[in-house]
């Protein structure tokens, strides 16, 4: 867990608690540290309801409403499952915001498809859904790191425009 990490989760829950709004968060590869980061500030109970480590297709599946002909058709480390993540966590949780994650850290897991490092990212606002996907250079933990500092960032700009 960086610094930044938890500088921009402070900024995340500034413009939620400006909103009125709720966040929650759906992650796989990340292990919980996009929640870490949000819980690491002080007061973010009023904004953060929750957090779901889906690491595995049978969570994502039972937690999160993922369907299992996604998973198949897709993989996990997909667009159309990180959607499905986000609006999932926005139901479960009653938020009007989440954030998802899956990825490939590695070191092993890759394809010449989706080689190490291969992150899909899903935000969901208050039923919209936008996904990215970036490729994160480094060791497993320099992927998770970057991955979660994208996940803020990205999220904080989206709640900005």
């Amino acid at each position: 867990m960086t610094n930044n990490s938890i500088y921009l989760a402070q900024q995340l829950g500034e413009q939620l608690q400006q909103l009125g709004w709720s966040v929650t968060c759906a992650e796989s590869c990340t292990g919980g540290g996009i929640g870490y980061a949000i819980t690491s500030t002080s007061g973010s109970s009023s904004w953060f309801k929750s957090g779901y480590i889906t690491y595995s297709n049978e969570a994502k599946q039972v937690m999160l409403a993922v369907s299992e002909q996604t998973l198949a058709e897709f993989g996990a480390v997909s667009q159309a499952v990180v959607e499905q993540m986000a609006l999932g966590a926005t139901k479960a949780a009653q938020a009007n915001v989440a954030v998802s994650v899956s990825g490939i850290a590695g070191p092993e897991g890759g394809s010449a498809e989706k080689p190490v490092g291969t992150v899909w990212f899903g935000f969901a606002i208050n039923g919209d859904v936008s996904t990215a996907c970036q490729c994160f250079s480094g060791d497993r933990q320099e992927v998770r790191s970057k991955a979660i500092e994208y996940a803020l960032s990205q999220l904080s700009s989206l709640l900005h425009s």
